[in-house]
């Protein structure tokens, strides 16, 4: 799989922002593949950053998948997303992201808000266990994935999983094009 020490994520609670462990806990209880296929690794927070991280564990750069949170404002309201897709492309988020959200312009959030708002470390913030006003979009070549390694919340760890079950998770919209390149 990796280099990493791979082992149920639940049985690892330390290793998971509050946020991430109360989503895959209700996830569990709906779906008990959870519980053993979604996996956590501790690391040294120095390498939470994904080309450090794939450089430093020798991992397939495409398996890693980035979160990248963004905000839009239409009408008065903001709507805010979090976008996951694959280190090797990037969020299109001047269309794809804008015209899904139905703004005039989506920004990526500052550092210390997208920390604030989602809960977690800023190089470990993940789609799985944001706050509900986040709508989450994943792109569809993550689906494809045997192993996609994303942020548990927290920069000395990261969670692994099947991209196809991280396209199931609760709340998650699949969206083809959501990245470039």
């Amino acid at each position: 799989m990796s280099a990493l020490d791979w082992v149920p994520a639940l049985d690892h609670p330390e290793l998971l922002a509050p946020g991430t462990l109360a989503a895959l806990t209700a996830w569990a209880a709906v779906s008990p593949e959870v519980a053993t296929r979604v996996l956590v690794a501790a690391i040294d927070p120095e390498l939470a950053d994904t080309a450090t991280l794939t450089a430093a564990f020798d991992l397939d750069p495409g398996a890693s998948v980035n979160c990248v949170l963004v905000a839009g404002r239409r009408d008065g309201q903001e709507r805010l997303a979090a976008a996951a897709v694959r280190a090797t492309t990037r969020a299109d988020v001047n269309a794809t992201v804008k015209r899904l959200l139905d703004v005039r312009k989506a920004s990526f959030l500052a550092t210390d808000r997208a920390v604030d708002e989602s809960g977690m470390e800023y190089g470990g913030i993940t789609p799985l266990g944001l706050p509900a006003q986040f709508r989450v979009l994943v792109d569809s070549r993550v689906d494809d994935e045997a192993l996609v390694v994303i942020g548990s919340g927290l920069r000395r760890s990261k969670i692994g999983l099947p991209g196809s079950l991280l396209a199931a998770a609760p709340g998650v919209q699949v969206v083809d094009g959501l990245a470039i390149g």
